[in-house]
């Protein structure tokens, strides 16, 4: 029976932790020796073997995306208080001690806080504004 058009004949899916038969048949073949490839690859990467060095770097050490950011800031507890923490993060990239990217993240994270007080006190004046009309209309 064909499937259905926009329906998955596994609706749930794989189970976690399932591995793709290329890589279940590559961890067979390898078997116990393992270790003991990471091992040599590790030593030969040790004695300058420039494509260890890669496999090392690319395989076996996990890629860290993000790490805890180091940056001091003034508290922020509203908008009059964002331009210091700007400035802050500004001051922070041109001494080098975060990166450019590690900066914007943080100005992004600056932004949307912005953004999160404006639409409060936009939502408190309108309820406001909608109060004092509904007592002007009666």
């Amino acid at each position: 029976m064909p499937f259905q058009k926009g329906r998955s004949g596994n609706p749930t899916g794989k189970r976690p932790g399932t591995r793709h038969k290329a890589t279940q048949a590559a961890l067979e073949l390898l078997g116990g020796d393992l270790a003991a490839i990471t091992q040599e690859c590790t030593r030969q990467a040790k004695e300058g073997n420039l494509m260890a060095v890669k496999l090392v770097l690319d395989k076996l050490i996990p890629s860290a995306k993000e790490l805890p950011l180091s940056l001091s800031l003034p508290k922020v507890e509203g908008a009059a208080t964002l331009p210091a923490a700007l400035s802050a993060v500004m001051v922070a990239v041109a001494q080098g001690d975060i990166t450019p990217g590690e900066g914007q993240a943080v100005c992004s994270m600056l932004e949307n806080y912005r953004r999160g007080l404006e639409l409060t006190e936009l939502e408190a004046r309108l309820t406001a504004l909608e109060g004092r009309a509904a007592r002007e209309k009666y």
